[in-house]
């Protein structure tokens, strides 16, 4: 998967491992999805793209015994290069908060995509 930086920054690459397993506890169901970096895949890195090698991410997801879900991540990240502290202060300010909203919003809207199909 490549991410798109701003201009001047080079675009990264994420080569991952993702794993998804259904828990039972205390007859409730926990969705958790596992993710890690895969450095050690055959896909060859692509001029201009740096390649983030050390990237972890940890999701549970159940619901919240109405309409809604309860979601727990643990996400890590180290993009490599040079960030500026600008980008780093909007993606803790911005991005962050931004992509829970996204989030909230595929989830809102998962019973229409699954009719799609």
């Amino acid at each position: 998967m490549e991410v798109k930086y701003p201009f001047p920054m080079s675009n990264r690459d994420y080569v991952y491992m993702r794993e998804r397993r259904d828990l039972y506890v205390d007859g409730r169901k926990i969705w958790v999805i596992l993710a890690r970096s895969a450095p050690e895949t055959p896909c060859a890195e692509k001029s201009g793209v740096l390649r983030v090698k050390d990237y972890k991410q940890s999701v549970a997801l159940e619901s919240d015994g109405g309409c809604g879900t309860k979601v727990f991540m643990n996400y890590f990240d180290n993009p490599g290069g040079m960030i500026p502290t600008w980008l780093v202060n909007w993606a803790a300010k911005t991005g962050v908060p931004g992509f829970l909203t996204d989030m909230q919003k595929a989830c809102s809207n998962y019973s229409k995509f699954c009719t799609k199909k």
